[in-house]
């Protein structure tokens, strides 16, 4: 007679901010999960943006309200975290949607792999596909980050994936929640990048993060080159507060590569008048990227002006008093 593994509880958590359809058809499919989602744990930033006649009904559908000075990027998942109870935590953003019923299967499946070594895996990601409406340049680049074929990223692989070996994203990934407590976390006052930061934790703490291609959420953006540098600059200000994480691994290698590699599809596609954006739109990430890794030589209004969030460097300057 067959036993069936007991299957463990599964808490999805959600930053919120001013939900829109793709929120709703997110939670639709989480109510359609082969594997059950215990309870959905939102964390709304302000709550004149959410409609409770809505999302009423909602099975498992937990919210918790916030003012947008208190988000952060750590320390709202954090708290997101400290209410969920369950083994296993999958946390993703409110415009991620997945792409079929078996999302959360595939996540607690790659949390239940090894690494080469027996290194247990703390953490699972899932891959982006492109939205219907994403520009050509916008899918190549997503399927440059994320791939077909999954992968385990472990400390040895430092050498040859060098910062890929921490790239994680909390546009959807499960984290096992007892090795979550033990690194206590992520990082609670960050403009950005909690989950690499987190990721690279886990890495050197003899820990496994596991790329699952077969969990795949629809989430994309078609962004201009600036707010590419925008995006890029929040990241880079994060790497560069964190050079004991970041020093050993520069991004830039890896930016030269994905810009080889998507040009080369470009001209191989037949598609080269789109060289130009290409061109664009890595030139404002770099130009984000170098002055994140300066922010702390530009003025304060540059600082504000390069950034997506006001209220974090309020919130730093305010400490710094």
């Amino acid at each position: 007679m067959r036993v069936e593994k007991r299957r463990e509880a599964v808490d999805v958590i959600i930053p919120v901010y001013k939900p829109d359809r793709k929120f709703g058809r997110l939670l639709k499919m989480l109510a359609e999960q082969t594997y059950p989602v215990n309870r959905i744990i939102v964390m709304n930033t302000e709550r004149a943006y959410w409609n409770d006649e809505a999302y009423r009904g909602t099975p498992g559908l937990e919210v918790h309200h916030l003012s947008k000075e208190e988000f952060d990027h750590g320390g709202t998942r954090n708290l997101g975290a400290w209410y969920s109870e369950a083994p296993v935590m999958v946390f993703m953003t409110d415009d991620a949607v997945p792409q079929d019923r078996y999302l959360i299967e595939r996540l607690v499946e790659a949390l239940e792999q090894t690494g080469p070594s027996g290194e247990v895996v703390a953490e699972a990601y899932a891959r982006q596909v492109p939205a219907k409406d994403c520009r050509t340049v916008e899918r190549y680049v997503r399927a440059f980050n994320y791939p077909e074929e999954s992968r385990i990223k472990t400390k040895a692989d430092l050498p040859q994936l060098g910062i890929k070996t921490y790239f994680a994203s909390n546009v959807c990934c499960a984290y096992k929640k007892e090795i979550f407590n033990r690194l206590e976390g992520f990082v609670n006052h960050t403009l950005f990048n909690e989950d690499m930061l987190y990721a690279a934790e886990a890495v050197k703490a003899g820990y496994a993060v596991a790329y699952a291609a077969e969990a795949k959420v629809i989430h994309s953006h078609n962004l201009t080159p600036l707010k590419q540098l925008h995006r890029n600059f929040d990241m880079a200000v994060s790497q560069a507060d964190h050079p004991e994480i970041f020093d050993g691994v520069p991004s830039e290698g890896e930016g030269i590569r994905m810009i080889k590699t998507v040009a080369a599809r470009l001209l191989k596609t037949g598609r080269f008048w789109l060289l130009p954006e290409l061109v664009l739109s890595s030139a404002g990430k770099y130009l984000g990227y170098r002055l994140g890794k300066n922010y702390r030589r530009l003025p304060k209004k540059a600082v504000l002006w390069c950034s997506t969030n006001d209220s974090y460097w309020e919130k730093t300057w305010r400490k710094m008093k």
